[in-house]
């Protein structure tokens, strides 16, 4: 007797779904935190908002931890879409490869680069 149910269908990939979906709206949400604080810092700033008032929001120790926080929230945020995409659209393996690899290294400068703007003010 054979059996006419079930799924014979054979499941491959890299299972991230439930994960990844996690954790891009993690990320939003400390981004959209962040845009909070931010606004509401510009708003209570007495005076013009120039070049002072942008420096004096960003001087204090924990807002360029925070903000390093959320630059490293972006490239992950921004890691998972990328990777995605690389994955859904292009099939060539070697192709997907190198694209991959240009996104992990245009991610980790641009980490680099917020490093040394946050911590030349």
């Amino acid at each position: 007797m054979s059996v006419n149910f079930g799924s014979k269908r054979v499941v491959t990939g890299a299972h991230y779904g439930l994960r990844d979906w996690l954790a891009q709206r993690v990320t939003a949400a400390i981004m959209a935190l962040f845009t909070l604080i931010v606004l509401l810092q510009v708003v209570f700033t007495s005076g013009p908002v120039g070049y002072e008032a942008w420096a004096a929001i960003f001087s204090a120790q924990w807002m360029k931890a925070l903000t390093f926080a959320v630059f490293v929230a972006l490239a992950y945020h921004v890691w998972i879409g990328m990777r995605d995409i690389w994955m859904d659209y292009v099939k060539p393996a070697g192709i997907r490869l190198v694209l991959h690899m240009f996104t992990i290294v245009w991610l980790v400068s641009c980490l680099g680069w917020a490093v040394q703007v946050l911590w030349r003010l």
